[in-house]
Order: structure tokens, then C-alpha cells, then sequence
């Protein structure tokens, strides 16, 4: 959005230079004009590149939640496998009978 924009803008500073070199002003000299003009320009360029470098940066920052969401599904897949495996490694409630290890190997296997 702030491309298009700027796209726009530039467009308008491009039209109002073609004015000013056609026209010019009763209000302010031709020098004066070209100085203001030129730092019109400079702004706008300056805004160009912050845009450009605010566009990398949240490049990168997409990037990095998009690893980090990788790595997140990952680990909640692991912790809830190992709380399933210790769900059934438990003992339930019996003594440790040998028949009690019998029946906990049997549901493992």
C-alpha cells in the first residue's frame, strides 16, 4: 500500500515539475521553486528507501514466525506423544505384581 502510494506521489511530483517549468510562479522566484522542488525529491526518495527497508525487515520477521511456527508444531507433536507414552507407562493402581507388568507390556506392545 505505501508503494502504491508512494507510486502515486511521485506521479503528482513528476506533474507538479512539469508545471513549474512550463508555468512558473509569480510567488516565488524560479530558483526558489527548483530548491524546494529538489528537496521535495529528497524526501521523497528517503521515504522510498525506508519503505524498501521496512519491506526487507518485515520480509526477514515473516520468515522467522514462519520457522518458529514450524518448530512449534513440531515440539506440541513430541510433548504430546511423550505425555501419551507416559499415560501408558503408568502403573494403574495395582501393586507391581508380576501380573500387573504382564498386562502394562502387553498394552505397550
Amino acid at each position: 500500500e505505501l508503494e502504491n502510494q508512494l507510486t502515486a506521489k511521485s506521479k503528482t511530483l513528476d506533474d507538479l515539475k512539469q508545471s513549474l517549468a512550463s508555468n512558473g510562479s509569480a510567488e516565488q522566484t524560479p530558483e526558489a521553486q527548483s530548491l524546494r522542488l529538489a528537496e521535495l525529491c529528497e524526501m521523497k526518495d528517503s521515504i522510498v528507501n525506508q519503505v524498501a527497508q521496512l519491506k526487507a525487515s518485515m520480509q526477514s520477521i515473516l520468515e522467522q514466525w514462519r520457522a518458529y511456527d514450524d518448530i512449534y508444531a513440531e515440539v506440541s507433536l513430541m510433548t504430546t506423544r511423550y505425555l501419551y507414552c507416559i499415560d501408558q507407562c503408568k502403573p494403574s493402581g495395582e501393586e507391581a505384581s508380576l501380573e500387573a507388568l504382564k498386562k502394562q507390556v502387553k498394552t505397550l506392545q
